[in-house]
């Protein structure tokens, strides 16, 4: 009886002040187990859980076996005496393992003399009347004259180590869920980035969610940021993502025409409609018919062209330049624009009605220095696009040269980096692209090695006498022009004179072609 076994009891003791001082239970599985493992001698106790959707049983934690060992010891519902134990919720006892053809033999008793008889003990762990896992032990028979009582006294800490478990077992599954949780955002995010864009910070994140929200509508987009971030890049995305991905994706640069051809452009015109029309010509909305027309730099529509369009957008017709008959049409308009909208309606340079038509739904393209995680894999991108170009064989970029990319301000953004990386390719001299193969724009004083040899004091008389030999240059050696010329006194002219010891008159005798030699 356990009442009579002082180290029976001695283990409970030590089993309950282990769980009752563990901040988190779960980590005193581990201590149990090892406590437990002492009392039974020579042994080899673990704990393993069920997974109930999996009906997959999985070694846990344990004492006396390796990483290796655990990671073998997976058993399905009702396989082996661990599988059985833990689908029948009653506890086994086998005398003698070598006698057993139940026993699989897969971990646990690994180790352990053939010659010399082992006994197996394996427990359900029971939680609100649910079999949730199962504690086991491997022992030398010979060293464990009472295999029932050790069964009993298993099935005691089971019931003590019960909550623990739980608390591991959802642990696992909390574990196991964000995993996957993590795995389908990866995809999804994978899945909703468009091919033709790069980026994976969050602010383009926010712009593919954008994209994949208007993109299956028709709703007319308005794409607002800096020049060079890649807006023709989401105009495209947004078409062939969208119903229209099929039909024609026209582009019309609106800054890039003269009002006069713009008009003929966008609209086509007739035949003999105006001197050189010498046949009809289909403009870009009918080109695009059923697709998508993208009007890039909106905000360089002159007044009429604004009136046209308006128009169009609200009856959807139109007709060409020298024409009466009106054309129906089916176009999904993206406009584009780098320029204050909201300011130039406030200036009454750009008509109100047509601001709100263009604006329905407005995407930022967010500039390259607020995406900065981005530049390195853009610059990835534009190497090896360049490197296959020009049939060179650079591989990478050099650390500093990746210094110099992200401390950059990137005025000009993608457009700007993309340039620079073709300009690095063509320099780069082996199968690097390193610091000095980037444009001057970029480089730094130590990159560039042009460090100021002296202090900023030593800076400042140097541009304070350079600025006093240039006055009394143009003054011809007059001190006091030259200190009126420079906003001083002709006292702290007469001072500076000394400190730098310029000879004024020497500027008297020099022509106006040149300074004398300092």
């Amino acid at each position: 009886m356990l009442e009579n076994d002082n180290g029976a009891l001695s283990l409970l003791d030590t089993v309950r002040k282990i769980l009752d001082r563990a901040d988190d239970r779960t980590e005193a599985l581990n201590p149990v187990l090892v406590a437990l493992g002492q009392y039974l001698g020579r042994s080899r106790v673990a704990l393993s859980l069920l997974n109930q959707d999996q009906g997959e049983i999985v070694m846990e934690s344990a004492h006396g076996l390796s990483r290796e060992q655990m990671k073998a010891g997976r058993y399905k519902l009702g396989e082996g005496v661990t599988g059985r134990v833990i689908a029948s919720g009653k506890p086994e006892l086998i005398a003698d393992i070598r006698k057993s053809a139940e026993f699989l033999h897969r971990t646990i008793a690994s180790g352990f003399s053939e010659e010399s008889p082992c006994s197996f003990l394996c427990v359900p762990v029971f939680l609100e009347r649910k079999v949730i896992g199962s504690l086991s032990a491997v022992l030398d028979q010979q060293a464990q004259p009472d295999l029932e009582a050790h069964l009993r006294l298993m099935s005691i800490l089971s019931a003590m180590m019960a909550q623990a478990v739980r608390q591991r077992q959802l642990q696992r599954e909390e574990a196991r869920l964000k995993a996957e949780y993590d795995r389908l955002q990866d995809q999804q995010k994978a899945r909703y980035r468009p091919a033709n864009i790069i980026g994976t910070s969050k602010v383009m994140q926010e712009v593919y969610a954008e994209i994949l929200t208007v993109a299956p509508s028709d709703a007319t987009v308005m794409l607002r940021g800096e020049s060079g971030v890649g807006k023709e890049l989401v105009a495209h995305a947004i078409h062939y993502q969208s119903n229209r991905a099929k039909g024609p994706f026209v582009k019309v640069n609106c800054a890039a025409l003269p009002e006069t051809i713009l008009e003929s452009e966008l609209f086509g015109h007739e035949k003999g409609a105006f001197t050189g029309a010498l046949r009809q010509r289909l403009g870009r909305f009918e080109q695009a018919q059923g697709g998508t027309l993208f009007l890039d730099e909106v905000g360089d529509f002159s007044p009429s062209i604004q009136v046209t369009l308006l128009r169009i957008l609200q009856e959807r017709s139109f007709e060409r330049v020298g024409s009466n008959r009106s054309i129906p049409v089916d176009v999904r308009i993206i406009a584009a624009t780098n320029r204050n909208l909201e300011a130039m309606v406030e200036e009454q340079t750009f008509r109100q009605d047509l601001y709100y038509r263009f604006n329905v739904f407005p995407i930022h393209v967010p500039p390259l220095r607020e995406r900065k995680t981005d530049v390195v894999l853009l610059a990835d991108y534009f190497v090896d696009k360049y490197a296959r170009a020009n049939r060179k064989s650079v591989k990478r970029i050099s650390s500093p040269a990746i210094d110099l990319l992200m401390s950059y301000h990137w005025p000009g953004n993608v457009r700007e980096l993309e340039n620079c990386i073709e300009r690095a390719v063509l320099l780069a001299k082996d199968q690097v692209i390193r610091a000095a193969d980037l444009p001057p724009s970029l480089q730094t004083a130590e990159t560039s090695e042009t460090r100021h040899p002296g202090t900023l004091a030593s800076a400042l008389d140097s541009l304070e006498r350079e600025l006093i030999l240039d006055a009394l240059k143009t003054t011809r050696g007059n001190m006091a022009s030259a200190a009126r010329e420079l906003g001083i006194t002709e006292r702290i002219m007469g001072l500076r004179i000394k400190k730098y010891r310029i000879r004024p008159s020497d500027y008297r005798k020099q022509k106006r072609s040149g300074p004398p030699a300092n």
